[in-house]
């Protein structure tokens, strides 16, 4: 291990460097493989609705339950004909469409959407989303680096009229 003159801090039986903004250019990267609690979350929407953010959203939401630090999956559907809220966040989303057919509209853009197409919503942006069909529901994957931002605590979600 490089020595350096930064203070020591014990944790468990080891001592590990203790940095202050002085150090920065003594820190180095030392990538550890820490085993995580689980690998796979099987049957993911027979767990359920998230109950808090599905009543929220006004759409079912099922979260997928996996121990990243930095992003986050979640399977989101909107009811036939939804409209959702107009909201934004700090963190970057992209949208796999799963079923259905659809619009988001990003700030002043509308994008057309169906089953296989992408769509990627950059932070911070006004979105809402709606389905087109009367009939049939639509489903996507949600993929955010929100779990990042709220490790950091920068995380933020704006509804348009409730959070002004």
């Amino acid at each position: 291990m490089t020595k350096t003159n930064a203070k020591t801090e014990q944790t468990g039986n080891t001592e590990q460097p203790s940095f202050s903004s002085k150090d920065f250019h003594k820190t180095f990267a030392r990538p550890v493989y820490v085993k995580p609690s689980h690998l796979i979350h099987k049957n993911v929407e027979q767990a359920g609705t998230h109950q808090q953010f599905s009543t929220e959203r006004k759409h079912p939401v099922f979260f997928v339950d996996l121990p990243s630090k930095n992003v986050s999956m979640t399977i989101g559907g909107l009811l036939p004909g939804q409209l959702t809220n107009r909201h934004r966040h700090t963190y970057e989303t992209v949208l796999y469409v799963l079923e259905g057919k659809g619009w988001t509209e990003v700030e002043d853009e509308r994008v057309e959407w169906k089953a296989g197409d992408a769509v990627y919503i950059p932070s911070w942006a006004w979105h809402r989303h709606q389905n087109l069909s009367d009939s049939e529901p639509a489903k996507y994957l949600a993929c955010e680096n929100a779990p990042q931002l709220q490790n950091l605590g920068v995380a933020l979600r704006e509804e348009e009229g409730r959070d002004l």
